[in-house]
């Protein structure tokens, strides 16, 4: 009986990656109010372009809106009741091969309070 017939094959070679794979600076950009939002953005794509970095970006993000109702009264009256909303506006900026100058200054960089910055390399 011939059931060991099956060949084995070889693996296949994986081909190498890059040698040098192109760095990234991600950096996510939240805020309550979105002029606020546009400023601070608007600041980091400047401090970047002064340094001759290669922007894409601000991309706009969803709006995370959160919502709570709340009753007005205690106990009774269930039917009358608040809603409250809190909408968190968020920016992405990419930051492509970024140069040790550049990263420097966006760590330099004072914005606005209420601004939250989110940096990462990629």
């Amino acid at each position: 009986m011939a059931t060991e017939s099956k060949e084995k094959k070889a693996p296949a070679k994986r081909a190498k990656k890059a040698e040098a794979a192109p760095q990234k600076l991600r950096i996510k950009v939240r805020a309550y109010e979105h002029k606020v939002l546009d400023a601070s953005v608007k600041q980091i794509l400047d401090t970047a372009l002064r340094y001759d970095a290669k922007v894409a970006g601000p991309i706009p993000l969803p709006t995370e809106i959160k919502k709570y109702t709340v009753n007005r009264s205690t106990f009774i009256y269930k039917d009358a009741r608040e809603q409250f909303e809190m909408r968190v506006h968020k920016r992405v900026i990419d930051i492509l091969d970024p140069t040790p100058k550049v990263i420097e200054a966006l760590t330099n960089l004072s914005l606005p309070s209420g601004v939250t910055i989110d940096v990462k390399m990629a």
